[in-house]
């Protein structure tokens, strides 16, 4: 017997279509290319989006195409994602943080017809496009005034190339079950390797992540924007904050302290999300000119392990409440928030400190199990720990043409990388990448906890652990630092700063400050970097006697 439901396909650009229906008016803010911060509203971005989908069919463009962006967080950009996928096409979202050689790589690979970038990434654009084939025209995100002097094959003024649409259009019929966006890995290991998301897969994310236990979101906020939309499906806030009809602000390019402040004070800002390196530059802002968050409830931390001092200092100076989120490009990304559960209340303020250092607990959607090398389950009791493996509606089956091959275990999960425990109460912790855990004497010790303690240090500004070959225990830890401005941390302070929080075991067996950290396109910590730039550091207690005869 089958249900006698309507068949209503979850197709992205529905979104669109109810934000401007039941929010017409809300606002829309960015900050632009230009410099201005302008505004629009749902019911006009929905226009502009149709005028989009009307010129990209109009140039040739089919259902399956892929449609390139490079661009920051503007209403111009998200005015393409909606048109593109309107058009039947998947919009694919370059990141602009890879290298050069690794830009060609991608949009060559994913066949992109066009490109629409905003100016800023002409040049990049310029010096690679020798390379891309497949490129048939550039449409530079600006007006007539604001386009740049470039040799880019059949390069337009946006303004221009949308004033030749009228937007008496309708958007494309496709399927719930095809493509609609594309994001490629950091490619850290190896070439990048695409993601291929789907109208259906999208939908069912953004669902997800307005739970209340998730982002929380509601018409009655402003969310700031800041996650770029080349980042990881923009962690589904293109789709949420639309989804809900709350007041988007968008920050373009400024991503500095003083300019995130000017806009969670002038729009009145209530939630947001970003990568912690975003929220230290706000909050070493903040210090310096001894200011306030009033009106800021909550923001989403992810993309590396958010500092325990961060989240203190949100909530007890700013009264902020900070979720810890976990995901991954191929999850779209989110897969965890560590929002507190009823039978966690009762604990004391520093263990539910504690708990908030941790990912979190997957939402509806997402099922989780950690397992040994050979596949067997292992317990959720905080302990054990184990490659972390992931499936739902909104997880990869496979790599776009199938690079990496079966990427599903027998069950039809996907191994993340990560290696992770799961407490009793069903919160993950990532214990460290698979790659990146060291392993001493024949057990491992997590790089991830002891920099997020280090980074507590009030002389350290960021913290970074690696092994380092050891003639007795294979590895040991070496902690590199980078000093706040005007400070010298010493090894020995550091060291004695870590004395109690960590076993005694997992201790540093030495310490080095640098000016900087590398980090990928992501912006999380290059430990391959790092470990080519320290591969013969010799350790101290490598040169003690017992250690030299494996005593």
């Amino acid at each position: 017997m089958l249900g006698l439901m309507q068949n209503w396909p979850l197709l992205a650009y529905k979104i669109i279509d109810y934000a401007a229906q039941q929010h017409p008016r809300r606002k829309v803010v960015s900050r632009s290319i230009e410099g201005p911060i302008v505004e629009t509203n749902y019911a006009q971005l929905r226009n502009r989006a149709l005028k989009v989908a009307q010129r990209l069919v109009a140039h040739g463009i089919r259902p399956g195409d892929r449609v390139a962006t490079l661009a920051w967080n503007t209403a111009r950009h998200l005015e393409c994602w909606y048109g593109i996928m309107g058009a039947g096409a998947a919009y694919h979202t370059v990141n602009p943080r890879l290298f050069k050689d690794q830009i060609a790589f991608i949009i060559n690979h994913a066949e992109d017809r066009l490109l629409l970038l905003d100016t800023t990434f002409v040049p990049l654009i310029e010096s690679v496009a020798d390379q891309l084939p497949t490129i048939e025209r550039y449409v530079i995100l600006t007006d007539k005034a604001g386009m740049p002097k470039t040799a880019l094959i059949n390069a337009v003024a946006y303004e221009d190339w949308l004033a030749e649409a009228d937007g008496n259009f309708s958007w494309v019929e496709v399927d719930e079950n095809d493509a609609c966006g594309m994001c490629y890995t950091s490619g850290t290991t190896g070439e990048p390797k695409g993601v291929v998301y789907s109208h259906r897969s999208n939908v069912l994310h953004s669902l997800i992540a307005c739970m209340s236990d998730n982002f929380r979101i509601s018409s009655r906020d402003v969310a700031l924007m800041v996650v770029p939309m080349f980042h990881a499906n923009s962690w589904s806030l293109a789709f949420s904050a639309l989804m809900t009809g709350a007041t988007l602000v968008l920050p373009g390019s400024k991503l500095d302290g003083a300019s995130i402040y000017e806009l969670l004070e002038k729009e009145k800002v209530t939630f947001s999300a970003a990568v912690p390196t975003v929220w230290l530059m706000l909050l070493q802002y903040l210090e310096a000119n001894n200011l306030e968050l009033p009106l800021l409830e909550r923001v989403i931390i992810g993309g590396s392990a958010c500092p325990r001092a961060m989240t203190k200092t949100f909530a007890d100076r700013f009264g902020v409440d900070v979720i810890h989120a976990w995901g991954m490009t191929e999850m779209s990304p989110l897969g965890t928030f560590c929002s507190l559960k009823p039978e966690t209340k009762s604990l004391e303020i520093e263990a539910q400190y504690d708990l908030k250092m941790k990912q979190g607990h997957p939402p509806f959607g997402v099922e989780m199990k950690i397992t040994d090398d050979e596949g067997r389950a292992l317990p959720w009791d905080g302990k054990a720990f184990g490659r972390l493996k992931v499936r739902g509606p909104a997880v990869s089956s496979a790599y776009f043409k199938g690079a990496g091959g079966n990427i599903l275990d027998d069950d039809g999960f996907f191994d993340t990388g990560d290696v992770a425990t799961v407490d009793e109460f069903g919160y993950m912790q990532i214990v460290d990448r698979s790659k990146d855990v060291i392993k001493s004497g024949g057990e491992w010790i997590s790089s991830i906890d002891i920099e997020n303690i280090a980074v507590g240090h009030p002389d350290v500004a960021e913290a970074a652990v690696i092994g380092v070959r050891h003639p007795k225990w294979d590895e040991r830890p070496l902690l590199i630092i980078v000093p706040k401005k005007d400070r010298t941390p010493t090894k020995q302070s550091v060291l004695a700063f870590l004395e109690g929080k960590i076993a005694k075991w997992w201790m540093p067996d030495d310490m080095v400050l640098v000016q900087e950290i590398p980090h990928t396109a992501t912006g999380k910590i290059l430990k391959t970097a790092l470990r080519d730039k320290f591969s013969n550091h010799v350790l101290p207690t490598a040169q003690e006697p017992a250690a030299r005869t494996g005593s």
